[in-house]
């Protein structure tokens, strides 16, 4: 969630609530003429099984403040069939629900859970992003491509209450919440504080600040047949969650929620450290974004120190199961320099990489992206080795099968080194096509790969 944005729409509210590195200039500018057709991005038209959510690629298919006026579903459906056939198995959509700013806002400051734009209430009929329609019709067509649907799940905080004397604070607050779908009416006694003395979390700005403790709450949220999990899970289809500000509520939330109704999770826990996040994680029976593995790319990429890329905790080194990478969100967006080489880093490392909607639709290079992707998911199987890192140069090996050797290197010049593959007397080649080069193995598997500055070759067998 992002403060400083939140803020803004506060303001609108109702209340106030290991060799010899070796450097040489005269190498030949990569010629992507040359490259060969197994060198490129190679859609994934032979399985039209469904996927396992977090097996290939999610998309962030949103950012902050996209085009208002109803139109974002439509869009996004449109990029549908594209990203299924460059590897993407997943789609983590903004919060869905009519919230307090009506079609202005994106969903963060929610209102009425069971309203996807078709009643009138908040300023408008629609959402920011659409009807409830072009929600389904999206929907639909995300399974139609073998694309799971993760939801945006903003429970901690609610927006829009009506004024009512409230007996807990002695004052009037906006805590009466009578939505137009007539499902899941809120008071004073379903937010903090009222008179149940629980372990809930504390408040979220000037949100009136859900009790989770509250039996009522906990059965609207996910253990009625019509809770908020079921009917998105049962009558809207979507796959998994996303939940928004989990520092707000105790993990066990998390945990009873997907007890109730199953499907993917990852939880926004805003922290830097790695055994946080970890522990998070094994409370909340839940993936967790990565935020260790990006504080550090930033410190990495931003700081000119590939070191720490080796050196430094992250959740995908302690429990790569239950890290979900990224280098932008909607949020964040402080890796500038190198952000490509960040891609590079967590599509050919262990964790569940996110690409971020502008960076692929709007700012990066879309093939060397797709090229990734494909890497990504065709090469990137098995542990991962760390061969070696200094200030500007960073090597590792994924040890399965068929596995790869990704080579970053963030200085000025190109760059070559011996490093031990594991393939013996074998062709190998640089899949992104930034290095020319395909050397043979020598016997015991050690090979010399090369790759250009302030960029990355990403080698397997051929």
């Amino acid at each position: 969630m992002k403060i400083t944005k939140l803020f803004y729409i506060l303001s609108f509210l109702m209340f106030f609530t290991s060799c010899e590195k070796e450097q040489f200039s005269d190498f030949p500018v990569t010629n992507k003429n040359a490259l060969e057709k197994d060198s490129k991005y190679i859609p994934d038209t032979q399985n039209n099984s469904k996927v396992t959510i977090g097996s290939k690629v999610m998309m962030q298919a949103f950012y902050w403040d996209v085009p208002a006026g109803g139109t974002w579903w439509e869009t996004v459906a449109t990029k549908i069939p594209a990203w299924s056939n460059v590897g993407i198995d997943a789609i983590w959509l903004p919060p869905v629900s009519k919230a307090q700013n009506g079609p202005f806002s994106m969903g963060y400051d929610p209102f009425d859970y069971y309203d996807f734009g078709e009643y009138n209430q908040m300023g408008s009929t629609e959402t920011r992003f659409g009807s409830k329609a072009e929600l389904q019709s999206l929907i639909s067509t995300a399974h139609a491509n073998n694309i799971s649907v993760i939801a945006d799940i903003v429970i901690n905080h609610n927006s829009g209450g009506d004024l009512e004397s409230n007996i807990f604070t002695g004052t009037e607050t906006y805590t009466n919440y009578i939505p137009a779908s007539g499902l899941f009416n809120r008071t004073q006694y379903d937010f903090h504080p009222n008179d149940f003395h629980g372990n809930d979390s504390g408040a979220f700005g000037g949100f009136a600040d859900l009790c989770h403790d509250k039996t009522y709450v906990q059965d609207w949220l996910w253990n009625n047949p019509n809770s908020v999990a079921k009917y998105y899970k049962e009558v809207m289809g979507f796959d998994g969650w996303r939940f928004d500000y989990v520092k707000g509520f105790e993990p066990w939330v998390v945990n009873n929620w997907i007890n109730a109704v199953g499907g993917f999770s990852v939880g926004e826990y805003w922290d830097g450290n790695a055994a946080t996040l970890e522990g998070w994680a094994n409370s909340a029976n839940s993936s967790a974004f990565d935020f260790a593995c990006y504080y550090r790319m930033k410190d990495a990429f931003e700081g000119n120190d590939l070191t720490i890329l080796e050196t430094g905790d992250m959740l995908w080194k302690r429990s790569p199961t239950r890290a979900v990478t990224f280098v932008t969100n909607h949020d964040t967006d402080e890796i500038i320099n190198g952000k490509l080489l960040a891609y590079a880093y967590i599509l050919t490392h262990e964790g569940y990489p996110t690409l971020f909607y502008q960076d692929y639709e709007e700012y990066l290079d879309k093939d060397k992206l797709n090229n990734l992707v494909w890497i990504h998911n065709n090469k990137a199987g098995g542990s991962t080795s760390i061969l070696y890192s200094d200030t500007d140069e960073y090597v590792a090996k994924r040890n399965g099968a068929p596995g790869l050797i990704v080579y970053i290197n963030n200085s000025n010049s190109w760059l070559q080194r011996w490093v031990s593959t594991g393939w013996n007397n074998t062709l190998i080649k640089d899949y992104t096509g930034n290095s020319n080069w395909e050397p043979y193995t020598q016997s015991n598997g050690w090979v010399q790969i090369q790759v250009p500055p302030k960029s990355y070759s990403i080698w397997s067998a051929k």
